[in-house]
């Protein structure tokens, strides 16, 4: 078939294979698919992409196909690779011309020039650069743009080639002109003007150009190390001198700074600490970067940043003036140093600032020096350079710790200029404020802190600018402050802003806790308003949760009132089938939680969000520790109610949980069974019966994680001293199902229990498995005193845990025994304990390990059993425990 035929059954084909024809798609598809590996097929496709008459769809996937077809066949060493002079045709037509009309082609065509180049270039396509080059050259704006996309992809691709002899082509083909070829391209941009399609093609064509030295230098430092002395000529001769007045641009300079901070901060440019142990590229990089930084030349760059780059522009001054909420968001946003001229800007100057602090450091003085006492506010020139020297000596706070008495300058300068009026002022006045906020942690007496507060933010309408400022509040200034702050964040509209507000207004309750409660009453009525404005801003709303996490934590007890907003606010966040929960849930559950700690008693719309727990526990996920946190704070507040209505479908959730869960997640689920029987002990053996034999096996198993040990002997040891009777059926129920003897499976638990006591590290578990063990006392039971060593040793154990010197009567005491509950006396900066603290409490005076004395329980039950056995056969059971045991046990028993 000659090559017009096969064209055009191709092409039919392709046609095909595009169409909305399902019944033709799936053949047509297989055949292009058989032709794949057909010689003359790629020309064929080549022809038709080239055809510029033909249905764009069409041509797309021809191009789509001969790519894919560069990645299977044209390799030599490939199944059916390419012959040698199809390639070599292939290859001509690729460059024959650049003029594709289409975009989205063009660009497919360049990736694909590029695959090639990468197997191909320099042996078998060494004319590819220089007709590259050629085109770059050419006046036509379409194929001077298609050339330049074409060799952006081709230099990025040889970039990445590791083999010496590729480098050196790369580098002499293309990087040592590309700074010539920029230069150009500027001069072209300062004839034309600013305007125009040309010099939007030649911004392009610049960027282009740039973002292949960038990259370069990110993939490939150590071969770029010959290029560092022309880039940082380059850069610093166009952004901080008379050479780039008039032609630079805002991309085209940020390239330019990102090129000079990248450099700097390049590790393969750093020596090691000891000079002897670097690397000679690393050496050779860091010589050139030294020798380039001069003083003269860091001077001068440290005056055009500050004096130039930091100065505010008509475009943001129009900004503030028209939107004051969109310049705040606006100034602040995120990590866009990369992308944005601010931003960019002040990270070379801390980068520069950093590393050349010795040199740069006078600078800055000298321009702050210039500017003492109030500026001109008919000089508005002045206005924004003295803007500009606060921002730079605010961002460099931590390096002129040593240099700045900034104590003298607030009180000698700032304050000052803090009480001018003037509406053209309001620029120093929210810059001062900024530059407290910079400093404040760094270097600001606390003293002064009143003169800040009493001077501006008591009479201010700006508090946006003092957010950072507010870190650290006095009392005296509570209401002002809070009233300003809720005031603000009922004015302003951007969701940016109103969390910026939030977050302030969480800061001011976590930092006075109790006392804001005078003050919230208007917060807390507007608070569900701005959550149904912020229905579709998930991030807004994830704000006003940390803003009520901190409320009610604030308002303790007093949160109930809240409820008919709160508890609907916690059921959506943390439902797992409405869609916000994604967003929500994190901080939804930490609001559940602070909830239920600072509830003063349950009630049943409490109750009624626990059913979002079933899925919550089904996901596993990170949050998985607050939802056991949850689950023991209902625990805690009301067992009966909560195990009544729940207990069955947790044990269901643990009981799929236990299958396929880490160590610690298992340790979790059994600390809410221990916190369970600890609460309310035959109600939580009760209903958490299904998950106890399993427990008890582990006991006698041995289990070999420590901790998962210890929780286990835990919860053994609340059910044998609280509940015996159900001790002694779940000895029975696991006697049968193992075919053991009771007695048997008995002296299995004591010996494991004894022989693993090392595991349990609280001194309470250790004092409540003495306790435990004790209470199988007096007995005549043989196992029991077969075992009776071993539970002689762990008593003595836990009373060197638990028995103290009384300092008052000189006498020994068990240090855990509580006797009564009293309201703890707190320092300023000490938090109120919460409901669930105060229940914890409560409970803890009912708790055998906090009632009853280990040295008293230990001397009765020796008695009983004394009393049992008889002095003769209790001084024989004795004589089986160690001497010094013996000893000791006295010691401590003495005066009992």
């Amino acid at each position: 078939m000659d090559m017009d035929s096969a064209r055009l059954v191709v092409l039919q084909t392709l046609t095909q294979a595009t169409s909305q024809d399902t019944a033709g798609l799936k053949p047509a598809e297989e055949q292009l698919k058989q032709w794949e590996t057909q010689p003359g097929f790629y020309s064929v496709l080549l022809n038709i992409f080239n055809n510029h008459m033909l249905d764009v769809n069409v041509r797309w996937l021809a191009v789509l196909y001969f790519k894919n077809g560069i990645d299977r066949y044209w390799r030599r060493v490939a199944p059916h690779s390419l012959s040698e002079e199809e390639k070599t045709s292939l290859r001509a037509g690729l460059i024959t011309n650049f003029n594709e009309p289409v975009n989205q082609i063009a660009t497919q065509i360049a990736v694909l020039i590029a695959k090639v180049a990468r197997l191909d270039c320099p042996r078998q396509w060494p004319e590819l650069i220089p007709i590259l080059m050629e085109s770059v050259k050419g006046q036509d704006g379409l194929q001077q743009h298609r050339a330049l996309l074409t060799f952006y992809h081709v230099t990025k691709t040889l970039a990445s080639k590791r083999l010496a002899q590729d480098r050196r082509l790369f580098e002499d083909g293309f990087l040592n002109a590309v700074f010539e070829r920029l230069k150009q391209f500027l001069e072209c941009c300062r004839r034309v003007g600013k305007d125009g399609t040309c010099r939007e093609k030649l911004e392009k064509t610049i960027i282009l150009y740039t973002k292949v030295l960038l990259d370069f230098l990110d993939y490939h430092p150590v071969a770029f190390i010959s290029l560092i002395q022309q880039s940082l000529e380059f850069a610093v001769s166009y952004l901080f001198t008379h050479v780039g007045e008039g032609v630079t641009f805002e991309r085209f300079t940020v390239q330019c700074m990102n090129l000079i901070k990248m450099i700097l901060q390049n590790h393969t440019y750093k020596p090691a600490k000891n000079i002897e142990d670097s690397k000679p590229e690393s050496l050779e990089a860091h010589n050139i970067k030294t020798a380039f930084f001069t003083h003269p030349t860091l001077t001068e760059i440290g005056r055009r940043l500050v004096s130039h780059y930091f100065l505010l522009t008509e475009e943001e001054l129009a900004l503030w003036e028209e939107d004051p909420e969109g310049f705040a968001v606006e100034e602040t946003g995120g990590d866009s140093w990369k992308y944005s001229l601010r931003p960019c800007t002040e990270v070379l100057f801390l980068d520069l600032f950093h590393k050349f602090s010795q040199t740069m450091t006078p600078v800055l003085l000298e321009m702050v020096q210039n500017l003492q006492g109030p500026t001109n506010v008919e000089d508005p020139v002045q206005l924004l350079i003295k803007d500009a020297v606060y921002n730079a000596v605010g961002l460099a706070a931590y390096d002129l710790f040593d240099n700045v008495d900034f104590d003298e300058w607030f009180k000698n300068q700032l304050l000052g200029e803090l009480q001018v009026s003037h509406h053209r002022y309001k620029l120093i006045r929210r810059r001062v404020i900024w530059l407290i906020g910079q400093w404040i942690s760094v270097k600001f007496k606390s003293d002064l802190r009143p003169l800040l507060y009493e001077t501006r933010i008591l009479n201010s309408n700006d508090l946006k600018d003092v957010f950072r400022a507010l870190s650290l509040i006095y009392f005296l200034y509570l209401e002002s402050i809070f009233g300003l702050l809720f005031q603000l964040l009922q004015q302003v509209t951007e969701c940016d802003t109103k969390m910026q507000v939030l977050h302030v207004i969480s800061c001011v309750i976590e930092r006075v806790h109790i006392q804001i409660r005078p003050y919230v009453g208007c917060l807390v009525q507007y608070l569900p308003l701005l959550w149904k404005q912020s229905e579709d801003h998930n991030m807004l709303r994830c704000a006003i949760l940390t803003t009520l996490i901190h409320l009610v934590q604030g308002l303790g007890s007093e949160s109930k009132n809240l409820y008919p907003f709160l508890l609907p606010v916690i059921q959506l966040s943390t439902d797992v089938s409405q869609s916000p929960h994604v967003y929500l849930m994190e901080d939804g559950l930490e609001l559940w939680l602070v909830t239920l700690e600072n509830s003063p008693a349950i009630t049943p719309e409490l109750l009624r969000i626990f059913p979002n727990m079933s899925a919550l526990l089904e996901l596993t996920s990170e949050n998985m520790r607050t939802c056991f946190q949850i689950i023991n704070a209902y625990i805690y507040l009301s067992a009966t109610d909560f195990l009544q209505n729940y207990a069955e479908a947790l044990c269901r959730s643990f009981c799929h949980l236990l299958k396929d869960i880490t160590n610690e997640g298992q340790v979790q689920v059994l600390k809410v069974v221990e916190i369970a029987l600890k609460v309310s002990p035959i109600l939580g053996a009760h209903m958490f019966q299904p998950l106890l034999p399993a427990v008890l096996r582990g006991v006698v198993d041995g289990e070999r994680y420590p901790v998962v040990m210890s929780t286990y002997l835990g919860i053994t040891g609340r059910v044998l001293l609280q509940n015996s009777s159900f001790f002694s059926s779940l000895l029975t129920q696991m006697a049968s199902e193992c075919n053991q003897g009771i007695d048997q499976l008995l002296g299995n638990v004591i010996e494991m229990w004894v022989d693993r006591m090392d595991n349990i590290t609280q001194p309470e578990r250790r004092k409540l498995s003495s306790l435990a063990l004790l209470s199988l006392l007096p007995s005549d039971n043989s196992v029991i005193q077969d075992k009776f060593c071993g539970i002689v040793n762990i008593c003595v154990e836990a009373l060197h845990d638990v028995m103290t010197e009384d300092s008052d009567t000189g006498t020994s005491r068990d240090c855990m025994l509580m006797s009564n509950f009293e309201e703890p006396k707190l320092s300023e900066d000490e938090e109120p304990p919460t409901e669930q603290d105060k229940r914890k409490k409560l409970l803890a005076l009912e708790d055998p390990v906090h009632s009853v004395s280990l040295q008293q329980f230990v001397y009765e039950k020796l008695k009983a059993q004394q009393a049992l056995m008889g002095d003769q056969a209790f001084g024989v059971l004795m004589e089986t425990v160690d001497t010094e045991i013996v000893r000791q046990l006295q010691e401590f028993l003495r005066g009992l």
